[in-house]
Order: structure tokens, then sequence, then C-alpha cells
């Protein structure tokens, strides 16, 4: 499968790095001849300089012949403009990343018009994440599958955790609740574990349940519900707007603190009534005393600076605001910062990652048994979960799991049947039409056959 990246940004590269290393034909168009020459010393891809935009510059890059081409750069025009010419040249699908607010509002007239196959809206899909992070906040992170019915949720063990010491079989047979720990991190080392293994404070527990399976999970263990009602949010850019919007239509007080006064003008304008806008500078811990942090039910450190975030929340730490949420740009810092206890950490690149690449595994297996619905990357990227829709009969289907021998490091984590969220036992079987989820640390998989020994 060949693929064209328009755009050699944080999400370019990403996207370029995981997918050659998926073994994809991936070429990599940029005007900034630096970067191109970088990106080909650490990648097995072939670059093409020069405007995305431009018909010629396509052609070199062998549009024409590409199966998908991705236009990610930091222009919503251009990526637009680079997909309808794609198209028109020969590009058998195309995705592009459309940012603008105004753009994203009529984006089903737009997909249609410039025969996109995907749009993606990188601080849309940031302030989902992020939102859900407020409605359960003892989570550290959630993915969601099967159109939100499932959820994969992150949490620490503290050493006051009911769950200290006890064995996953224990808990299973104490809690008799249906949820499954599909991984488990300990300092650097990741597992995916069986019923013999013990946890222990400082472990970091992925579980999959229904929302209402992990709501009584954590009221078993003990954990109090905090009602979110006031949200802060540092930083008036794009992702606070979308933040903002959706949390003022859940009843939430919400206060934006932004420096750049025509950005607060604009917020004014597009928000509810009931958002408070401040124009001023919120790394400046006199204003966010006078605005309120200590009584703040949230925190979200949204700015253009991972430095600025960083420090941000580690004031409101000290303020014991009861949920922080911070926004990285560089991976590496969201692992690093975990060791301060600020782990709800949040990125775009990521978030549009793996979006696209749920798309680019969908496209390759479109033809097959099973089709990838949704796809997330774990812990730095060791562990997938993947959401396969079963869509014909096969040699696993209607067998009992137990009968069904998996590889190592694998996981059939849940099987969404109709309404019913099954979390699987040995007397479980896949059917057809099934979406099940399965977590897994083999990179590359195409279909559920890859994980059966």
């Amino acid at each position: 499968m060949k693929i064209v990246i328009i755009g050699d940004g944080k999400v370019g590269y990403k996207l370029a790095r995981q997918l050659s290393a998926e073994e994809y034909d991936v070429v990599l168009i940029d005007n900034n001849e630096e970067k191109l020459l970088d990106a080909m010393n650490r990648m097995d891809i072939i670059c093409a300089h020069g405007e995305g935009g431009s018909v010629e510059v396509q052609k070199s890059a062998g549009v024409p012949d590409a199966d998908l081409v991705i236009a990610c750069t930091s222009t919503d025009e251009c990526n637009m403009l680079s997909c309808l010419i794609a198209k028109r040249i020969g590009a058998r699908h195309t995705i592009a990343r459309v940012r603008n607010p105004i753009y994203y509002k009529q984006i089903d007239i737009l997909k249609e018009d410039l025969h996109l196959s995907m749009a993606v809206n990188p601080e849309l899909a940031m302030a989902g994440e992020i939102s859900r992070l407020i409605l359960f906040p003892n989570a550290s992170k959630i993915e969601t599958f099967v159109k939100g019915k499932v959820e994969l949720i992150e949490f620490p063990i503290t050493n006051e955790s009911k769950l200290e010491g006890m064995s996953l079989a224990e808990m299973y047979n104490r809690f008799q609740i249906k949820v499954l720990v599909c991984a488990v991190e300990r300092g650097e080392d990741v597992v995916i574990p069986d019923g013999d293994y013990v946890i222990h404070a400082g472990d970091r527990l992925h579980v999959a349940a229904s929302h209402r399976e992990v709501s009584q999970f954590f009221k078993l263990l003990g954990y109090r519900k905090v009602k979110i009602k006031r949200v802060m949010l540092c930083g008036g850019g794009r992702v606070s707007f979308y933040l903002a919007s959706q949390l003022a239509s859940l009843g939430m007080q919400v206060k934006i603190i932004e420096k750049n006064h025509e950005k607060c003008e604009g917020l004014c304008e597009s928000l509810p009534k009931s958002t408070t806008i401040i124009h001023g500078d919120a790394s400046n811990h006199d204003l966010l005393l006078e605005e309120g942090i200590q009584d703040t039910d949230a925190f979200v450190a949204l700015t253009g600076m991972d430095e600025e975030n960083i420090i941000m929340s580690m004031f409101a730490k000290g303020q014991k605001v009861p949920k922080i949420i911070l926004k990285v740009n560089e991976d590496r810092r969201g692992r690093m910062i975990e060791d301060f206890g600020l782990d709800s950490v949040v990125s775009a690149k990521t978030v549009t990652a793996d979006a696209i690449l749920s798309y680019v595994r969908a496209r390759r297996n479109s033809q097959g048994s099973t089709n990838v619905e949704t796809m997330y990357q774990l812990v730095d990227d060791k562990v997938e979960a993947l959401e396969f829709i079963v869509k014909a009969k096969t040699s696993y289907t209607d067998i009992p799991l137990k009968e069904l021998v998996l590889k190592p490091n694998n996981l059939i984590a849940c099987i969404a049947r109709r309404r019913e969220i099954i979390i699987p036992n040995g007397n479980d079987s896949i059917q057809v039409g099934d979406n099940v989820i399965v977590v897994t640390m083999k990179k590359q998989i195409q279909d559920i056959e890859d994980i059966l020994l």
C-alpha cells in the first residue's frame, strides 16, 4: 500500500515513522529540505522536496499511483487544496487535517466537494478526550470503543488502594464485576497480565468495561465521586473553544485565561454567556490565585508551550486542585512528568495519528473477514488496543474462547454484541457482527487470526 504524507510536522513525522515501521511504502512531501534529510536518515521512506499543493511536486512524488494521500500541514487551506489536487490526478483516497472551527462546521459539504475520504480535527478530538477525563476524574486516560459504549481506563495504584497486594484472580472473585485488566505498567515494564498477576502500589492499570461497570468498580474501590462544577482553562486556542462549548452544555462553570486580547474578544463572541473570559497571563501565579484556582474543581493547561503547561499544572497541584489535565506536544515530556503526579496528559499529535492509523488499517483489511474500526496506541506505543468488526464467518467464530490458543501478550478484552457488552470468559465465543476489542503488544495486527496460534 503506497501512502503519501504532505507535511513533515509533528503529526506527519509520527505517521511516517509508524507507517514505515509497518512496512507501508511511504513518501513524505515538505518544502523544508533539512527536515526531509533528517527524516530520510531516520526512516526507510522516500522524500520529495516542494509545496504539497503543487501538481508537479505531487506527480514527482507518485501521487497518481498512491492508495492514500494524507495532508497534515499547518494550514487547512493547503491541506484541502492538496487533497483536491491529489484526487484529481489519481490518488484513490485522501485525508485532510482541518482545524478551523468555521471550516469544520461545514465539513460534510467540504468532504463531498473535495472528495475527501476523511477529515481529522485534532483540537476537537482532544477536547472530547479532556471532557471524558473531567466527567471521570479518577482516571488518568480514557479511550472509547464501540461508539462510546466501551471504555479503556488507565489509573494508578496507590499505597492506600484496596487492590495493593491482591492478585487479579482475587480481585475478580472479590468484586464480582464485569471489568478486565488488559495491561499493567510497572516502571519501564509493560505486561498483559493473567490471573496470577499481583498488583502493587505504583502500578498503572488499563481496565476495559462499559461506562456503568467502570463507575461501579471505582465505587467498590472506595474512590469518592468528584463532581466537577468549576473548570479553569489556561490558553484560549481552538481546544479551549471546543472544550468550553462542550462543558458549558453540561452545565459547568468555565473560566478561560488568555493573554492575547484579540483571541479573548473572539471567544467572548463565540462562546455562551455563562463562560468567563479573562484577559491575562495564566503563567502569573498571582492572577491564578486572584481568579480562584484554589476553589477550582478541574484545571486544564492548554497553552502552546509545554514548559508553561507543566509549571502551571505543578502550581495547580500545590493548590490541591482535584483534577489536573495538561497538553504536551512532545511525547517524551508526557512520560517524564507522570513522576510528578501529573498523569492526565493529552497530545493532539497522538489523537490525530491514532485516528488516521485506524483508517489506514481499515483500508488495508477492508476486503477480509474483519475490519479495524478503532485503534489506540498505549504506554508509549508499546501496546495497541484495536476494535475489530467481524463481517463474515471465520475459523474462530462460534468457537468457545477456551478452545482458541492465543499467542503470548495478546488478549481478547471485550465483545460488543448489539446492545450487550461482554467481558468474555472461556465459554463465550465470537460471532459474526460482533465488535471485538483486542489488546496486543505485537504491532501490525491486521486480523483477529494474527493473535491466534
